[in-house]
């Protein structure tokens, strides 16, 4: 870790180490900037080597050969060994650098310890006096060590000390900053910055010295150090001046205007940079440019694509608009049409979008939503679209219908029904060679739509009429038959999931899941394997275990990790755990889904996360907290089309959870709302029977049990048979029927057993029928064993303390606003800063007050950040 040195300059012991081990040379090429120099300084006046290095830099006048040897001699007997050893040596005209390099060899021979000799900027020194320090470094005494600081290679023969692993090399990527030194360099420097700030301009400087240092040099004493951060770039005075003298004044003028020119693309190669530039050769100068440690650097192993670093881009663009604005529209379009012509979409549309070229950036994005989308790119859509103004959202319809997908994404369904309508409206007005592509745009939204909210019939239509679009001529892109067809499946089958069909779900989403392997889509096929293994849940714990895991680790293979379908996955691995009773291991995993999800647009997803949060608070003997969490779940379903599998189960558990708080004439009144057909599904007669029991009225609770039982009403999930069966046996011991009390915890600890779902028997605990059953010769007893043992480490462990409810997800919109709650600014200001009308800003505060559970502004501030929602205030760090 880096501490403060000499004259508040930063050690860096690391760094340290290296330069002072054992290696004969170290060679340290990094480019202006970087800190060599003071890395330099601050390493020769440690105590390690404190006495026993010599330093040379090559100014002005070094790099005469005659001055330079004067300087290495002088430098020597400066330190404890060379003042022993190097003899004087007087100037004459006539002093010959071969003739000193042999009076240092003789002087140097008999040296015991390490001594170091230190040549700053060695890159300055011409060619015969290189060669003189070459043949020094190799008949040099194993005890002096040298090392060599360039700002590009150094052009000396070390390749016979690399083979012999005699030469250590430190480059610019070594010489960075880390986010802890800079926050301590800023510190120094008496720089006091918040973390998001000290953050943001380490990201900005890329960890670079120089800019590190100018920028602490700026903020001591700014009266807005934060927004100082915010506008720091390459363009800022003293960076600029920097750059300018250091770097790109330095450059031919060949090397200048390829710099310019191509400081409008993010990334760039020899063939691009030609286009831009109408010259030759620029791969080649992009490599001596990085060659030389010119803010260039390579992106791949050939070296064939380069960046450059953000500072320099900044002053690059801050030059190329002084000195050639005319210039910049044409530089975007050209780029534009290069990187649509090598299937680099996402940057041909910035750089059209960049160009003005509203017409062809929007063509662009339409041809190639599709991909993008299937591919999961959907946070790469939002911020295209963005770069669009907002008229050519509503008069487009292509980009309607994106922006449609978009607003869905998101979560906003009225607005994304809004759009839809707009790109249905103006489909007639598309050209006839586009029409084809305009409709296949607009059926991918109707399924995702119709997916998101559950309605299955509209989903096999819109899966049908999606296929049957992809064999019509006009569709910009033909080879996504495939593609569409393996949405449309998993679609299907994510539908049929949700509203039970688990069959047909499981059928569906393995064949959608085998052709997005197959067609090489892995987010297409993560999200069939998370539903997948859903599906598989009310059918073996298993399986569903083992599908959720696998979807899991393909979700890191490829990135998707904090994608929202990631949600599913881990819900049903943990879900899995928490009925099995391993709270412990389910704990991350439920944490995990609850992160990726964004329940706004994913009510579904929404409501089967909440409800295996409260399951797990029930199971921790939190039943306050579970019944919050199923009542967000119960708002989540508002948007849902019926049938929904979750949704009676939410209602179901939402009841029984009332009744173990003492609610019981809340439950009834529930209860009493439903209408003939729920109250009869077997989920409620469950619920029913829960609350009988606790109303001592077990012959009302067998009556409630009895259809659920003889399978008149069956149940969605097997399982909760064991469920059944053990409030029939509590009700039969309730009316001293020993034999019908153990016939039925007999046939729940059969249903139980398959998927060791013993979470039953905490929730509704019967020590006493399990020990007398096990003295009946029970085929389960190492079943009954396992509960006993959760049951005593839950009498070890007991529930902490209650906390208070869950929040509901807040939507993106209402986060922007939250952040803004902190501020002095009123709501008709806030709504001026987000560009949105006053009752929009009012409407998204009182979701904000309700979800948070407050009624005033400061209140719901100090939730938010208790909650992190919201940084700590400065007052409170």
């Amino acid at each position: 870790m880096a501490g403060r040195g000499a004259a508040g300059v930063l050690a860096r012991p690391q760094l340290f180490a290296r330069l002072g081990g054992s290696a004969r040379v170290t060679v340290m090429s990094a480019p202006a900037g970087s800190g060599k120099t003071v890395l330099l300084r601050s390493w020769i006046g440690a105590d390690e080597v404190a006495g026993r290095a010599a330093w040379v830099a090559v100014g002005c006048d070094e790099r005469d050969p005659r001055q330079f040897w004067l300087s290495v001699l002088d430098a020597l007997r400066q330190t404890a060994p060379g003042a022993l050893l190097v003899g004087r040596l007087t100037a004459t005209p006539d002093l010959d650098g071969w003739v000193v390099v042999e009076r240092l060899l003789a002087d140097l021979a008999p040296l015991a310890d390490p001594l170091w000799l230190v040549v700053d900027d060695v890159d300055e020194l011409g060619s015969e006096t290189l060669r003189q320090l070459e043949l020094l470094v190799l008949r040099a005494p194993a005890q002096l060590r040298f090392v060599f600081a360039s700002r590009h290679d150094v052009r000396l023969g070390l390749h016979r000390l690399r083979l012999a692993g005699e030469l250590a090399e430190i480059r610019g990527a070594d010489l960075r900053f880390s986010l802890a030194e800079a926050r301590e360099l800023l510190h120094t420097a008496g720089a006091e910055l918040p973390e998001p700030a000290i953050t943001m301009l380490y990201e900005r400087t890329e960890g670079w010295a120089a800019g590190l240092r100018l920028a602490a040099l700026s903020l001591a004493g700014h009266p807005d150090p934060a927004r100082f951060v915010a506008d720091f770039s390459g363009s800022e005075r003293t960076v600029a001046e920097y750059l300018l003298a250091e770097v790109l004044d330095r450059q031919s003028e060949q090397v200048r205007r390829l710099l310019l020119c191509t400081s409008v693309v993010e990334r760039v190669n020899g063939e691009l940079a030609d286009l831009l530039t109408g010259d030759t050769g620029g791969e080649r100068a992009l490599q001596d440019l990085e060659d030389a440690n010119a803010f260039v650097v390579s992106l791949d192993a050939t070296r064939s694509w380069f960046r450059y670093h953000q500072m320099f881009v900044d002053l690059l663009a801050l030059e190329l608009r002084r000195t050639a604005p005319e210039q910049i529209t044409g530089l975007h379009r050209i780029a534009s049409a290069w990187f649509a012509s090598h299937e680099y979409p996402v940057e041909a549309i910035r750089h059209a979008q960049a160009a003005r070229d509203w017409t062809q950036a929007a063509r662009l994005l339409a041809d190639h939503w599709p991909t993008l989308h299937l591919d999961g790119h959907n946070t790469v859509v939002h911020d295209l679209l963005t770069g669009f103004p907002p008229a050519a959202r509503t008069t487009n319809a292509e980009l309607a219908a994106i922006t449609a997908a978009d607003e869905l994404v998101l979560g906003s369904v009225e607005v994304a029904d809004q759009y839809l309508n707009i790109a249905e409206r103006r489909l007639s007005s598309v050209p006839q060679r586009r029409h084809g592509q305009a409709q296949l745009l607009v059926g991918i939204v109707r399924l995702l739509f119709a997916r998101q909210h559950g309605d299955l019939p509209t989903v096999v239509d819109e899966a049908r009429r999606l296929q049957a679009m992809t064999d019509a001529p006009g569709i910009a892109q033909p080879g996504l038959g495939e593609d569409l067809r393996a949405l449309a499946l998993i679609s299907l089958g994510i539908t049929e999931y949700w509203t039970a069909g688990f069959e047909e779900a499981v059928r569906h989403l393995e064949l959608g899941r085998a052709l997005a392997h197959r067609i090489g889509r892995p987010y297409l096929e993560f999200n069939g394997l998370g539903y997948l293994a859903g599906a598989e849940l009310f059918g073996s714990f298993a399986r569903a275990a083992t599908l959720g895991t696998e979807a899991i680790e393909l979700a890191k293979r490829h990135g998707l990790a904090d994608d929202p379908a990631a949600c599913n996955a881990c819900m049903v691995v943990g879900s899995v755990l928490a009925w099995q009773g391993s709270l412990p291991e389910a704990e991350p995993l439920i944490q995990r889904s609850e992160r990726a999800l964004r329940a706004e647009a994913h009510p579904a997803q929404g409501l089967s996360v909440y409800y295996v949060r409260a399951i797990f608070e029930l199971a921790r003997g939190r039943d306050a907290d579970a019944l919050a969490a199923f009542r967000i779940g119960e708002r989540l379903a508002a948007p849902l089309a019926a049938p929904n599998q979750l949704v009676m189960a939410n209602w179901a558990f939402l009841l029984q959870t009332q009744v173990r708080l003492g609610e019981t004439e809340d439950a009834e009144r529930v209860l009493a709302g439903f209408d003939d057909h729920d109250r009869d599904q077997g989920d409620l007669r469950l619920a029913a029977a829960v609350l009988r029991l606790a109303q001592h009225d077990p012959r009302a609770a067998l009556a409630e049990l009895g259809p659920v039982l003889d399978g008149s009403r069956p149940l969605i999930w097997p399982t909760w048979l064991t469920q059944a069966y053990l409030l029939a046996s509590i009700a039969w011991e309730t009316l001293g029927d020993q034999d019908s009390a153990d016939q039925a915890l007999e046939r729940a600890l059969d249903y139980a057993k398959p998927d060791r779902a013993l979470l039953w028997f905490l929730l509704y605990p019967v020590p006493g029928l399990l020990e007398r059953h096990v003295k009946r010769r029970t085929s389960h007893a190492a079943l009954i064993a396992e509960i006993h043992s959760l049951s005593a480490e839950r009498e070890l462990n007991p529930p902490p303390a209650e906390s208070r409810p869950p929040i509901e997800p807040l939507s993106d919109s209402e986060i922007r606003v939250l952040r803004y709650l902190p501020t002095n600014l009123t709501a008709p200001e806030i709504a001026s800063e987000l560009s949105v009308s006053r009752n929009t800003i009012k409407t998204h505060m009182r979701n904000l007050y309700a979800k948070l559970g407050t009624h005033r502004r400061a209140e719901a501030v100090a939730r938010a950040r208790d909650e992190g929602l919201l940084a700590p205030s400065a007052s409170r760090r």
